[in-house]
């Protein structure tokens, strides 16, 4: 806090009454503070008063997830607070929501917490904001999706192999008209399926139809209207390949809406509840979410423990899991 002050040209006291959010505080005031406090990576310690360990460690570990209402983020977190409560650390968690603000706002409560490492999924398009913890020896892993601007170590699925696997087993099945269903295009996981989708059919000579490919769908509503559009063209797919889990939902939903679930062939990205209850049941790339916890979990660990060596991917494969809907020929 005299760092931030001697730089602000105030007083400690000054400094404090900004951070916490006080009266009686000018403007210019509180925006000279909160440039130094930016300048300087200064984060309050809200556990000041409690940290008297010689090493300085809280017994907590920060966890951002995408959204704890999609099982995949649900698996990863609770892998996550197994591996933790047999080393008796406490996981705080946050949700992401595809939100590049709430990325930052999350990120900066857990560091104002002095969480001993984060476990992170993001989305922002850099994150090397945080190349000043990494300096501070602050241990950062990455789940399904690589960070960018820094290098730190990342746990993720084969996002582009696994979805050219998904694309490939439809186009073995007779289908050259396969719809792509992806969310937003900026995020890494949904950069590679889309990518590993295109690939799959160059690789068979099937020229990609733009009118068959549609990111960012981010909700329920925009995705029955995608898979609307498409079967109202002149030739419609006859296969689909969805690149997420709840997009997946989305697409079951819509064609069942219109009596085709038995027609048009589907392959989703990730396993969804009850998939094998369905009729038919759905064909999916599963990924495998709690084994990318426990291992994001074991590499902060390693991390705490001491080990210094460079950063690392870890690549879980997915596997395909066959069950109907990916069967139904063209």
């Amino acid at each position: 806090m005299k760092n931030v002050a001697d730089l602000a040209g105030v007083g400690v006291k000054t400094v404090s009454r900004v951070i916490n959010r006080e009266r009686h505080v000018s403007e210019a005031t509180i925006a000279r503070v909160l440039q130094a406090a930016e300048q300087l990576q200064y984060q309050p310690d809200v556990h000041a008063g409690n940290l008297r360990r010689a090493d300085r460690r809280t017994g907590t570990i920060g966890l951002l997830v995408g959204n704890v209402a999609n099982p995949f983020s649900a698996a990863v977190h609770r892998a996550v607070e197994d591996a933790a409560l047999e080393r008796h650390i406490a996981v705080f968690a946050s949700s992401l929501d595809d939100d590049a603000d709430r990325e930052r706002a999350s990120i900066e409560a857990f560091l104002r917490r002095r969480v001993d490492g984060l476990i992170l999924t993001t989305v922002h398009h850099s994150q090397a904001y945080l190349g000043g913890e990494l300096e501070q020896g602050t241990p950062l892993v990455f789940v399904d999706r690589r960070p960018n601007g820094i290098v730190a170590d990342t746990v993720l699925t084969n996002n582009a192999e696994s979805a050219a696997s998904a694309v490939g087993h439809l186009a073995e099945h007779g289908h050259t008209r396969i719809a792509y269903l992806g969310d937003n295009e900026e995020i890494f996981t949904a950069k590679e399926r889309k990518r590993g989708y295109l690939e799959a059919l160059r690789r068979r000579g099937i020229t990609p139809d733009e009118r068959l490919i549609t990111d960012g769908l981010t909700d329920d509503a925009k995705t029955a209207v995608a898979v609307s559009d498409m079967l109202a063209l002149d030739d419609p797919p006859t296969a689909i390949f969805s690149a997420q889990n709840l997009i997946t939902i989305a697409v079951i939903v819509a064609l069942r809406r219109v009596g085709l679930e038995h027609q048009i062939a589907l392959v989703g990205f990730d396993d969804i509840p009850m998939a094998d209850l369905l009729s038919p049941a759905v064909t999916v790339v599963a990924q495998d979410p709690s084994a990318m916890g426990r291992i994001a979990a074991r590499r902060i660990f390693e991390r705490l423990d001491g080990n210094t060596g460079p950063a690392r991917d870890f690549v879980v494969p997915s596997r395909l899991i066959q069950r109907g809907s990916g069967e139904i020929r063209a």
